[in-house]
């Protein structure tokens, strides 16, 4: 291959560019506008249940505005899906409370319903509280057990903030990921299903949350002639440049997700008689990943390899793989945090490995692919 294959580049429409000329041409470059009021109405018609949407910075701004108006501070726990990008867990920190992390199950790779009941149980006997939050992530476009997730935490009435950075798309039983908790967080960084080159928002239940997200995302300005502040503030909030790039993406959304699902299909079908490598796909029927990222795990005591092996392999060859995400609960930074685990996440990064599925990657891309994986076979 002359060219090499990327995990998930961007891919423009060709519309962006209207948009944002139009930005430029009426002076509007500022985080707020047209493009983003715009951006935001299309984002709430495509996920639905009358959920409300804000646009902001970076998924992380999302996350970090709901964990503020759910009221976690200093000496809270909130509890957070171990097998993840920090993402989820930092802004945890940021309010000086303490991320407790919880292992995986094996048909979603996401947060074990039977260890966050444990979890939530024995936090409330050590500490005397019940934790403030939990955050679910929906793992490479993979919709977490969010029915079962959703039960526990109205059972003991703890607020569900619902990670779906990866998820824009997927759907559990027809219902869109991030319109399941409390609040809900999508991600348009350079690599996600859209991109407005860097930024994210916040799914909220209504307007008055909506209202109170645009508030803190604006440094918490109080409704005077001049500038008064009664809260902290932050800078968050999406500028009308970068909305203008999400419009145009928006136009090609239901694209994407369709190309990643057959681009899934295509390895699927490729892998059904290959020893050793397993391709993660939709347990039943109430799943619908987008599949962001396809993903694989592969049985070394078969194959002869293991992922990092293949990684290298592939890399020779012009293919960008990326190890599965290294668990929290493995994090240096995270050692002494209270962690309630099974050592699924940790299996699954020592053998697991992200392949490309991008809208770049062409059916010719996949065959290479898998020809060259093949290649790799212990003979």
């Amino acid at each position: 291959m002359d060219q090499r294959i990327y995990l998930c580049l961007a891919h423009m429409s060709g519309k962006e560019q209207d948009f944002i000329k139009e930005a430029f041409d009426t002076n509007w470059v500022v985080p707020l506008g047209p493009n983003v009021n715009a951006f935001e109405e299309e984002l709430k018609h495509f996920v639905g249940q009358n959920k409300e949407v804000v646009a902001l910075s970076a998924g992380t701004a999302a996350i970090h505005l709901a964990l503020i108006q759910l009221g976690v501070q200093a000496g809270d726990e909130v509890i957070c899906q171990s097998f993840t990008f920090c993402a989820s867990a930092n802004p945890v920190n940021y309010q000086g409370a303490t991320p407790v992390f919880v292992d995986s199950e094996e048909d979603t790779w996401n947060m074990s319903p039977t260890l966050l009941e444990e979890a939530v149980r024995d936090r409330i006997t050590k500490t005397g509280k019940k934790p403030k939050a939990i955050i679910p992530v929906h793992l490479y476009g993979m919709p977490a057990k969010i029915d079962e997730i959703c039960a526990i935490a109205a059972r003991y009435d703890i607020p569900v903030l619902e990670d779906a950075a990866e998820a824009l798309g997927s759907e559990f039983m027809g219902r869109k990921c991030g319109t399941f908790g409390q609040f809900g967080v999508l991600s348009f960084n350079g690599n996600k299903m859209i991109t407005t080159s860097g930024g994210g928002a916040l799914v909220v239940s209504n307007e008055e949350a909506k209202k109170k997200t645009m508030f803190y995302a604006t440094q918490a300005r109080e409704p005077f002639p001049y500038y008064q502040h009664e809260k902290i503030g932050y800078n968050y909030r999406m500028s009308n440049i970068c909305a203008g790039i999400g419009r145009g993406q928006m136009t090609v959304l239901n694209e994407h997700i369709a190309h990643h699902r057959r681009i899934h299909e295509l390895y699927k079908q490729a892998f059904a008689d290959v020893d050793g490598i397993e391709l993660k796909s939709n347990p039943d029927e109430r799943f619908n990943a987008n599949y962001w990222l396809s993903t694989i795990l592969i049985d070394k005591n078969v194959t002869g390899f293991d992922y990092e092996e293949l990684r290298i392999a592939l890399d020779a060859k012009g293919i960008e793989t990326r190890p599965l995400w290294k668990p929290m609960h493995l994090q240096p930074i995270f050692a002494n945090n209270p962690r309630y685990v099974d050592g699924t996440a940790e299996r699954l990064f020592n053998k697991g490995l992200c392949i490309p599925a991008g809208p770049c990657v062409t059916d010719e891309d996949v065959a290479y692919i898998v020809r060259e994986i093949k290649k790799c076979m212990k003979k």
